[in-house]
């Protein structure tokens, strides 16, 4: 239940960020958000208790829930582009 939240974090920065046209500034607000959610995600799990280790790890999994939302939703407005067009 613990890895929940860094999850559901991660995909509610990539389609808080979506509208962005810049990469950078998008990569950078991700990149800071993820940081500050991760911290908060082994906070409330007490896995800051355990060790620092984790830490790095609930960061590392909202980061890579939001690139690969932020993928996923960049994948799916492409193909329903493509089904519009197409008939």
């Amino acid at each position: 239940m613990d890895e929940i939240f860094p999850i559901l974090a991660g995909i509610v920065i990539a389609l808080a960020t979506d509208h962005m046209r810049s990469g950078v500034l998008r990569g950078i607000l991700v990149g800071s958000l993820g940081i500050a959610f991760g911290v908060v995600a082994s906070w409330i799990s007490g896995e800051l208790e355990i060790g620092w280790v984790y830490l790095l790890i609930d960061i590392a999994q909202v980061i890579v829930a939001s690139i690969l939302t932020g993928g996923f939703v960049v994948a799916w407005r492409r193909r329903r582009e493509r089904r519009r067009f197409a008939g």
